[in-house]
């Protein structure tokens, strides 16, 4: 009877070896999702650096008297100028705060010249801005990077030949200038 109900206080005999691994069961159900935590505090507005910028075009098919010298091209038309001054000719526009600017220009012509454009920042050429083509052509398209300082004044030209050169109208583009800050 000791060795049905083990009562007698004999000695425990060794361990048998373990078992072997069942399998899994399935996955349960996913839980209720949690409260949302609260939003955390905005951070500070950034600076935008376009807000100096302006484009300005001629869509009216001027005539434009070229000299040797250079002649500032008219841009009257769609003017954005975000911070830019104008002068009265809407020729010259004034630069509102220093930094590196992104400029482009084209200028469109209803016949073919051999004529040169240019930007002109406070009466000298900016480098990378000339275009000097070597044929007659009618179009002309130039972007570049430069520093400008607050208070530059900036126009398009035409220059290199005493000519007319009749800008593109009816709404077409016969000139256009675009300045962007970029930092």
């Amino acid at each position: 009877m000791c060795a049905q109900l083990n009562m007698c206080g004999g000695i425990t005999g060794p361990t048998g070896a373990t078992g072997l691994t069942g399998i899994t069961g399935p996955t349960g159900a996913t839980g209720p999702t949690g409260v949302t935590g609260s939003t955390g505090d905005t951070g500070p507005t950034g600076t935008s650096l376009t807000t100096n910028s302006m484009y300005a075009s001629n869509t009216s098919g001027s005539t434009v008297l070229v000299v040797l010298g250079g002649t500032a091209v008219t841009l009257p038309n769609n003017q954005s100028l975000d911070g830019f001054t104008v002068s009265g000719g809407n020729t010259v526009f004034t630069v509102p705060v220093s930094g590196r600017y992104f400029i482009t220009y084209q200028i469109n012509t209803n016949a073919s010249l051999l004529a040169g454009t240019r930007v002109i920042n406070n009466g000298t050429p900016i480098a990378g801005s000339i275009l000097s083509p070597a044929l007659s052509t009618s179009t002309y398209n130039v972007s570049l990077i430069t520093t400008l300082a607050a208070g530059n004044q900036i126009s398009l030209q035409i220059f290199g030949l005493i000519a007319t050169a009749i800008l593109l109208g009816g709404g077409s583009v016969g000139a256009a200038l675009t300045i962007i800050r970029l930092e």
